[in-house]
């Protein structure tokens, strides 16, 4: 009788092992969207939540990565700190939407409207917002390595800092944008509006500027040296103290009119 029950203390141990594997592998419940929209959970990866109403809902810090919201509205929805990468935010209402330090690597943001969205800090590393319509928002120190901005309206936006190495920029609206000491090595801004652009000390190392339009842009400090700047319009440009070492002006309108050979 005692050697049984040693057996037993002694196959304890061993019960609890299978157990806890067996946690760990089945499957749990997945997460409801209705759960989400009756508001009794924030957390929901890989949710359907397309066309859904989440107006001014508070979805701060939520897990919410791989999410199909295309189309969603989020007007003024606190997302602070939530995590949406690889999201499906494609034409979806984020405009006025607080998404600081928020994590978008990988969404797909295309033709998503972001009038005024606070953006400060956030993660959209490869992101796509391609098309997307973003005036006036707030991107100070955002990380958008690699992101495709393209035909990207983001006029009067703030981006002071903001992380853009080798981000795609081709015939975005950056008018009157304030970009001081941000880094754009490598970017393509081909035909990108820039006129009153604030750019100084921004890093433009290797940048493709082929034919924008930079007419009253700030540059002072900045460093465009080995950029391309071919037909680019720098009329009545500042470039104080700006680097241009190796770059290309074939072309390019120079700040006092004349058109450098």
């Amino acid at each position: 009788m005692r050697s049984r029950m040693i057996s037993s203390e002694a196959m304890t141990p061993r019960f609890l092992v299978v157990a806890l594997l067996l946690a760990s592998v089945l499957p749990c419940r997945a997460a409801d969207p209705s759960d989400l929209l009756a508001g009794r959970v924030k957390d929901c990866p890989g949710c359907a939540l397309a066309r859904a109403n989440l107006k001014r809902f508070d979805l701060s810090e939520a897990q919410l990565a791989g999410a199909n919201l295309a189309g969603a509205n989020l007007h003024r929805a606190r997302l602070a700190r939530v995590n949406l990468s690889g999201a499906n935010l494609t034409g979806a209402n984020l405009n006025k939407t607080d998404l600081k330090r928020a994590k978008l690597a990988g969404a797909r943001l295309g033709e998503a409207m972001l009038y005024e969205a606070d953006l400060s800090e956030a993660d959209l590393t490869r992101a796509d917002l391609a098309g997307a319509m973003m005036g006036s928002s707030h991107l100070t120190f955002a990380k958008l390595d690699g992101a495709n901005i393209a035909d990207a309206d983001l006029g009067d936006a703030q981006m002071h800092g903001a992380k853009l190495k080798g981000a795609d920029l081709s015939r975005a609206d950056l008018s009157q944008t304030t970009l001081r000491r941000a880094e754009l090595t490598g970017a393509h801004l081909e035909a990108a509006s820039l006129a009153r652009a604030d750019l100084r000390g921004a890093d433009l190392k290797g940048a493709d500027l082929r034919n924008a339009d930079l007419m009253r842009a700030d540059l002072t400090g900045a460093d465009l040296s080995g950029a391309d700047l071919k037909g680019a319009r720098l009329l009545l440009a500042k470039l104080t103290d700006a680097k241009l070492d190796g770059a290309d002006l074939a072309g390019t309108i120079m700040p006092d009119g004349t058109t450098h050979e």
